[in-house]
């Protein structure tokens, strides 16, 4: 199954790893660092310009930043 993380952006919800939240998860600096060296590698892909508030781990490294709340990713990825 497909996930439409918002803007032009789908991707197989066999690919996450994780969906998080940026306001509670960006708190930590392991989190902070780890989006940072993913950014560095170019392994961070926005989705859109709008307030991000979630972003999502998939195979292969690379890291979606979403406008959509971690929720309805979720719930995406349910039905």
């Amino acid at each position: 199954m497909y996930i439409h993380l918002g803007e032009n952006t789908v991707i197989s919800d066999s690919e996450i790893i994780g969906i998080f939240d940026v306001e509670n998860t960006t708190v930590s600096k392991i989190t902070r660092d780890y989006l940072s060296k993913n950014e560095k590698k170019k392994n961070v892909y926005y989705v859109s310009a709008d307030f991000p508030r979630s972003f999502i781990v998939c195979e292969g490294r690379r890291v979606y930043i979403s406008h959509l709340s971690p929720a309805t990713i979720a719930k995406r990825s349910e039905n």
